[in-house]
Order: C-alpha cells, then structure tokens, then sequence
C-alpha cells in the first residue's frame, strides 16, 4: 500500500480537525444560551462562552489585531506546510502536530472573521439563531470565538500558611476552551519537547538530504 505524502496528511488532518471544531461550536452556539452550562461528568462540562481574545480566554489588544495576528500566524503555517510536504526526512509525528497548530489557527480565524455576521446575540435564555433575518451581532473581523470544554479535574484549598495564594480554591484545570484550542496547545507542547529541532531546521539532516540531489545532478552532467 502506497504511504500517504505529507501534503495529503496535512490536508486530511486540517479539514477534519475544521469540521469537528466548526460543527462543535454551531451546535453549541445554537443550542445553548451564553452562560449556560452541562455537567456531564464531575470533570468534565460543558460550557458556553465567548471571548474576544487568544486562546483559552485570554485578552491582548485590539480584537481587530489579535484577528489579523491569527491570519498571519495560519498563513506562515500554511505557507510552512506547503514547503515540507515533499520532504521524506521529517518524523510523521512533527508533520501531525505543524498540520493540527494550523487547523487550530484557521478554526479560531473562521470565529473571528465570520460569526459577528452570521449569529445574532440574543439575552438569556434565547439561543442564537444562525443567519438571522435582522442581521449578524458584529462586523466582518469581530466576531467572538466560541469556547465550551472545561476539565475540572481536581480542586483543592491552599494552606493558610502559603504565601499568596494561602486560603484560596484552587480548581485544576478551570480554563474553557475549544477544539481549535486544544491541537494547538498539545501540539505546540509536544513539538517543543520532542520535535523543536526540526522546527528550527536541523542542519546536518539538510545536508545530507542536499549532497545526493548535488551528487544526481554532477551524474547526469
């Protein structure tokens, strides 16, 4: 059986961690009202929010910045993907974790770029409409990103004795994020502790992969 190209992996990978992302959030957008939110077991709920921000909640900036900065940052990996896809010297696990890291930039680009024009944003308990007859709750570039996972895995209270942060509830893990979210961050992780050398472009492997095309081309000289 023909080992399936780097290129068409990447695609495979992009398209269906797209669609899983998409669908999640129009199914959540649409069936729940902001706020609302399912315990389905002790750790783990489901949880509708919307942030304007980075991934898992967080803020910096202008929102119109932070959504041209997400189409820049899916635009270099895209441009990355295409250079690499003919390449045979790279780790399939390295190609997997470039493709979910763009997968998971253009699934949180696609919130931003279109969900203020194709959701309205009704008060609870109404739940969004998708293509309302009056209009979208945002321009084109401002819309929100859907967020709904949380993992509360353990929670604790800190010792009165610590400083800080003594006396405090602790809730292991309490961000809310998405799909896009999580392949980008487990990607980015498992790229930095196993496969940052190819990242940053191993040399000796470029060599090596150089001196037989030099080789090829002095023969048929």
């Amino acid at each position: 059986m023909k080992k399936i190209s780097n290129g068409w992996l990447a695609t495979i990978l992009i398209a269906t961690v797209i669609i899983l992302d998409q669908a999640s959030k129009i199914y959540v957008k649409t069936h729940f009202f902001l706020g609302e939110q399912i315990d389905v077991t002790s750790w783990f709920k489901i949880i509708f929010i919307e942030n304007n921000g980075m991934a898992y909640g967080m803020e910096l900036g202008s929102k119109m910045v932070l959504t041209w900065l997400r189409i820049i940052f899916s635009g270099l990996f895209i441009y990355y993907l295409v250079k690499i896809r003919k390449r045979t010297d790279l780790p399939r696990g390295f190609v997997v974790c470039v493709s979910l890291i763009t997968a998971g930039a253009i699934g949180n680009v696609i919130d931003c770029i279109a969900y203020g024009q194709l959701f309205n944003a009704p008060a609870a308990p109404e739940v969004a409409q998708l293509l309302p007859s009056e209009g979208g709750y945002a321009s084109l570039f401002n819309g929100k990103v859907v967020d709904m996972l949380q993992f509360p895995l353990a929670e604790w209270d800190w010792p009165e004795w610590m400083p800080w942060i003594g006396g405090k509830h602790y809730l292991f893990f309490q961000p809310i994020f998405n799909v896009a979210d999580a392949c980008l961050t487990t990607s980015i992780i498992a790229i930095i502790l196993f496969y940052n050398k190819y990242l940053l472009g191993d040399k000796k492997d470029k060599e090596k992969q150089e001196v037989p095309n030099e080789e090829k081309e002095e023969q048929e000289a």
